[in-house]
């Protein structure tokens, strides 16, 4: 492997030169940070031109409505129009009215001359068709001699009227004469003219939940309703498949109740247009930054990288125990004092594994041996006494008899207990039969009677002749040795052992309970793992985990469970050869 040119400086400045990719990701970054802010600057500015396009609606319109009022105050204090009116002449007041209004018309606006009553005297411009409700009139009434104005409906049409009183003053009344009505069509034209006057924006009359007037065509009042609020009154809606910012205002009648309402609208069309050419510019850049960026990157990595791959590599093998292995030391910077140190640490790591499995054999030898010490113990105290009461006493034919069936079952004991190390050693699994259960813990009980004596504990038996389970006969035996020992050598002075047994469906319990101190609170959580001893002074705690192991081996299982009284309780679940007696306790009988 060459060395990289600039094998002599930092690493730091080779890492540097990698960074390329994160410089290029910064940039994709500001580039959206860019279009973010352009479009929320673009939104800001839409949202600035619809409360612009209301302003402009309402100066216009303002216009619009005080040029009818001026014309209409105007015309009803004019000395000819009320001599006009006070003569009472139908034709003379309509040829007056006629007259007047030809002067000063508004082609878009109707003319009415009312009389006190509401009777339409004459109707000049617009629609000659406008019908005068009485809530015009009353509205009229209410307000004199003031002028009254607002929207009002017809049918289908929406206009803006302006009511005017044509008043005398007699003595210290004011006597109404007529009143002149001036009614502006609110239609599509107008809506457009508003539209013209600010340079784009969409205008829409809605009354009694219907368009009236407007320059979008198809939309509907409950499409203008939706969208979602962007801020203050504006809403951001779709129609017709597009985006658009929405901003309302109310329409009053002429006693101030809400007639409709008029929402001025502006399209998001020309600003995502903007936005769409600014993403595809940023594309671009971003597209060839990044490809350069990727370009150089791989490029330098590729010799940035060549002595991490070789340290990669020693790590996978040592990962595989080849402590053996050794990186090549090419460079004298970082990566090159990491490889010695990673070699330093190889011939450690070596010879500490060496040395810790020649301690681990010397201490699972020592272990080992302790262990068979301790199990050989109880068995060959009992060959040893039996055969010294043989010696030295004179023994009954009976008291004999009893001593060779103990020195037997002892011996029996020894050459089964070397079988079973032999076993485990060798991974093997006894086969299994139907037993008695009975028997077994029979069997066990009275291997151990001598030393229950000794310390004046009492082993009972609550298990029916006919109970069968399927498992090692000898290795489960050997189970209930380590369970009633450990159980006998827990009450130095004294207690009781009680085995009993429950059923569940398909599996037999049973309880191996004693009245002694318990089991310690450090001791629950290692109570089943090998070489775990707590409180014994023979032993190194391969019992509990070799009994577990047998019972998991014929198919149950072996757990300790709390008890509220004093003592230990180990529970076993065993299979059963055929059904349990019906006269045995169900497992919940326990709590």
């Amino acid at each position: 492997m060459k060395a990289f040119p600039f094998h002599g400086n930092s690493l730091l400045w080779r890492i540097l030169l990698s960074t390329s990719l994160a410089v290029t990701a910064v940039f994709a970054l500001t580039g959206w940070m860019v279009q973010r802010y352009a479009a929320t600057v673009s939104k800001h500015s839409l949202e600035e031109e619809v409360r612009t396009s209301l302003q402009a609606y309402e100066s216009l319109w303002g216009a619009k409505v005080h040029n009818l009022t001026l014309i209409s105050r105007v015309m009803s204090s004019m000395s000819d129009v009320r001599a006009a009116f006070m003569t009472g002449d139908q034709a003379t007041i309509r040829d007056t009215a006629e007259q007047l209004w030809s002067q000063v018309s508004d082609e878009g606006a109707n003319f009415l001359v009312l009389d006190p009553a509401g009777k339409v005297i004459t109707s000049l411009g617009g629609r000659p068709d406008f019908s005068v409700n009485p809530a015009l009139i009353q509205a009229a009434r209410t307000h004199f001699p003031e002028q009254v104005s607002g929207y009002a409906t017809r049918g289908t049409h929406l206009y803006y009227v302006v009511l005017t009183p044509v008043y005398v003053q007699a003595q210290n009344e004011q006597g109404l004469l007529n009143i002149l009505l001036v009614a502006l069509d609110i239609d599509n034209t107008l809506a457009s003219e508003l539209k013209n006057s600010t340079h784009g924006s969409d205008f829409v009359f809605v009354s009694s939940n219907q368009v009236i007037a407007g320059t979008l065509p198809g939309v509907t009042a409950s499409d203008l309703r939706s969208g979602m609020s962007v801020q203050d009154r504006v809403r951001a809606v779709k129609l017709h498949g597009h985006d658009y910012l929405l901003l309302g205002t109310t329409l009053h009648d002429t006693t101030g109740q809400f007639l409709g309402e008029l929402f001025v609208i502006r399209s998001f069309a020309k600003p995502q247009a903007t936005l769409a050419g600014l993403r595809r510019n940023v594309a671009v850049f971003w597209t060839a930054g990044i490809i350069v960026a990727l370009l150089l990157t791989y490029v330098l990595s590729r010799r940035v990288l060549r002595p991490v791959r070789t340290l990669d590599r020693a790590a996978d093998e040592v990962t595989r125990r080849n402590y053996d292995y050794r990186v090549p030391v090419e460079t004298d910077d970082e990566l090159g004092r990491l490889a010695i140190t990673f070699n330093q640490m190889c011939d450690s790591i070596q010879h500490a594994r060496e040395d810790l499995i020649r301690q681990e054999q010397i201490s699972t030898i020592s272990r080992l041996s302790s262990s068979i010490v301790h199990d050989l113990r109880n068995p060959l105290a009992a060959i040893y006494g039996g055969a010294e009461m043989l010696v030295d006493a004179e023994l009954s034919s009976e008291q004999q008899r009893r001593l060779a069936a103990n020195i037997y079952s002892s011996s029996r004991r020894i050459q089964e207990l070397l079988q079973e190390l032999l076993d485990v050693s060798r991974a093997k699994k006894k086969p299994v039969e139907a037993c008695k259960l009975i028997d077994i813990v029979a069997s066990a009980r009275d291997g151990l009677i001598r030393s229950a004596e000794l310390q004046s504990v009492s082993i009972t038996c609550e298990i029916p002749e006919d109970v069968e389970v399927v498992v090692s006969r000898d290795r489960l035996e050997r189970v209930f040795v380590n369970l009633i020992g450990n159980a006998i050598d827990a009450m130095p002075e004294g207690g009781s052992v009680q085995v009993s047994v429950r059923f569940e469906p398909g599996n037999l319990i049973v309880l191996i309970e004693d009245s002694g101190s318990g089991i310690s609170d450090e001791a629950w959580p290692n109570l089943f793992r090998p070489f775990a001893s707590f409180g014994k002074k023979n032993g190194l705690g391969l019992g509990l985990a070799l009994s577990r192991q047998s019972l998991l081996d014929s198919g149950g299982d072996l757990w300790v469970e709390k008890k509220a009284t004093p003592g230990a309780r180990f529970v076993m679940r065993l299979p059963v050869s055929a059904g349990v007696p019906a006269n045995l306790p169900p497992v919940n009988s326990l709590l």
